[in-house]
């Protein structure tokens, strides 16, 4: 992990921008939490802790399966996701996160250079749309070509999250509706994601990173930020509860940001503190 800023000029410039939802654009990652801690506390068990949330956030039926398994509630999973979906008419209080109406805009409107932009999430299409059909500026950014869902037709046999099939899914779908001979590589997209799972998989997929993590899951990796921006986590993401070291001095300050050890991934604090220069993104 390194503090120090990497030679731009070691990669290609950004031509295309992939965006996780939950916790990156809008604040249902909170909403969530609200949803299940609802449900834990009806059964007498404690709040989430984010050291299990940090496994089940971003990974489908698996991560909510290990939600289950540390709850160890009287209801199975079909019942569990019953409870979960009656409470939904929660997420239409979603709003966006800090930064993120003003980079959608410069992205999709003020670039000099066309950039195409796509969403990869493990969640389904209809909840998107409950979470943001009154948020006109979220939705009109991304094509509807180019939203990948955990319930979309071509990740039915995929897998989820470490696993990079969501974003190579995406970068597929831009590619189709790109002219004869024009074609954007891997390597020259950056992914946004909030979740260490989500950065396993923007790895794996050859792209870069941009990771924001909720201040829960930043107290958690806190002294190990390096080794979600490496990669290093891995799969199963065992050793995470009590997980604390000192961290990097300063990180807390606004503006603050650091980097893997390859220079392919990047943790910021806020979407506020996106650098488009360093991306080789210019913007008119």
């Amino acid at each position: 992990m390194s503090s120090t800023q990497p030679n731009p000029a070691a990669f290609p410039a950004i031509r295309a921008c992939i965006f996780d939802v939950d916790g990156l654009l809008i604040n249902s990652e909170d909403i969530y939490t609200e949803i299940y801690n609802n449900i834990l506390h009806f059964y007498g068990k404690p709040s989430l802790p984010w050291s299990i949330k940090a496994k089940q956030q971003s990974r489908g039926r698996e991560g909510m399966l290990q939600l289950l398994s540390w709850a160890q509630l009287p209801i199975n999973y079909g019942e569990w996701t019953a409870q979960v979906s009656a409470q939904h008419p929660l997420f239409k209080s979603c709003t966006p996160l800090p930064g993120v109406p003003t980079l959608l805009h410069n992205l999709s409107y003020l670039t000099t250079s066309p950039l195409h932009l796509a969403i990869a999430s493990s969640a389904t299409s209809k909840t998107f749309a409950l979470k943001t059909t009154h948020l006109a500026r979220i939705t009109a950014a991304f094509p509807e070509k180019c939203r990948v869902f955990g319930d979309d037709a071509a990740m039915s046999d995929a897998r989820k999250k470490p696993m990079p099939d969501a974003f190579l899914l995406a970068l597929e779908r831009i590619n189709e509706g790109l002219g004869d001979g024009e074609r954007v590589e891997r390597g020259e997209c950056l992914v946004f994601e909030d979740s260490v799972a989500g950065v396993e998989a923007g790895r794996r997929a050859g792209m870069r990173v941009c990771w924001v993590p909720h201040v829960g899951l930043r107290g958690i990796w806190r002294g190990r930020e390096g080794e979600v921006l490496d990669g290093r986590v891995l799969e199963g993401m065992g050793g995470v509860e009590g997980v604390e070291g000192d961290g990097y001095e300063g990180f807390g300050e606004k503006g603050r940001r650091l980097w893997s050890e390859d220079g392919r991934a990047e943790m910021l604090m806020t979407l506020e503190d996106f650098d488009y220069k360093y991306y080789g993104i210019r913007l008119k």
